[in-house]
C-alpha cells in the first residue's frame, strides 16, 4: 500500500469522503431515467463500491481498485454503453449535486476535483447523439484520450490534464 500523506486523497478527507460522494452521486443515479439504464446490475452497490475505490486510488488512497480488477481502462470498461452528451450531463449533474451536498473541501481542492470530474465525463462519450451512432473519426476525437493511473500533478493552470484520466 502507498503512503497517502500529502496527496489529494488525505486532503480532500480519505476514505470517508469518497464514500460520502459516491453515496450521494448514486442518490440521484437510482432514480434517472437516462443513467440509471446503463447500470445492468439491480443493485447499485457494486458499482458505487467500483466507482469508490477507482476516485480513492486516483486520487492517492489504497490501490485496491487495481488489486481487484486491474488497470482502470476507463474508455474501454465503458464502451459496452451508449454515452453521448445527454448522459455524460446528467452524470454531470448528479456528481456536481453530490459534491456540493458532501462539502468540506476548500476552494482549490473542490476546483481541481471538479476539474478531474469534467474532464473525465468528456471523455467518456462514445456516442454523438441520442440515436446512438459511434463516434468516428469523422465524427470526433481523432483518437482516445491517453490514460494513466499517475495522480493529478500541480500545475500552474491547477487543473488536470485529459492525459490525467484514470
Amino acid at each position: 500500500m502507498r503512503d497517502a500523506a500529502g496527496t489529494p486523497y488525505a486532503r480532500f478527507g480519505g476514505e470517508a469522503f469518497f464514500r460520502r460522494l459516491v453515496d450521494a452521486f448514486y442518490d440521484g443515479v437510482a432514480d434517472d431515467p437516462v443513467l440509471r439504464p446503463l447500470y445492468p446490475e439491480a443493485d447499485l452497490r457494486p458499482a458505487a463500491e467500483r466507482l469508490t475505490l477507482f476516485l480513492m486510488q486516483y486520487w492517492g488512497g489504497p490501490t485496491t481498485y487495481s488489486m481487484q480488477r486491474g488497470h482502470p481502462r476507463l474508455r474501454l470498461r465503458h464502451v459496452p454503453f451508449v454515452i453521448d452528451d445527454v448522459a455524460r450531463d446528467h452524470w454531470l449533474r448528479h456528481m456536481r449535486t453530490a459534491l456540493d451536498r458532501v462539502g468540506g473541501l476548500d476552494e482549490a481542492d473542490e476546483a481541481e476535483l471538479w476539474g478531474y470530474l469534467t474532464t473525465a465525463a468528456h471523455a467518456m462519450v462514445n456516442s454523438s447523439g441520442p440515436a446512438g451512432e459511434p463516434i468516428g473519426p469523422e465524427s470526433g476525437p481523432p483518437g482516445p484520450l491517453p490514460i494513466t493511473l499517475e495522480p493529478p500533478q500541480q500545475r500552474a493552470s491547477g487543473g488536470p490534464t485529459p492525459g490525467d484520466i484514470g
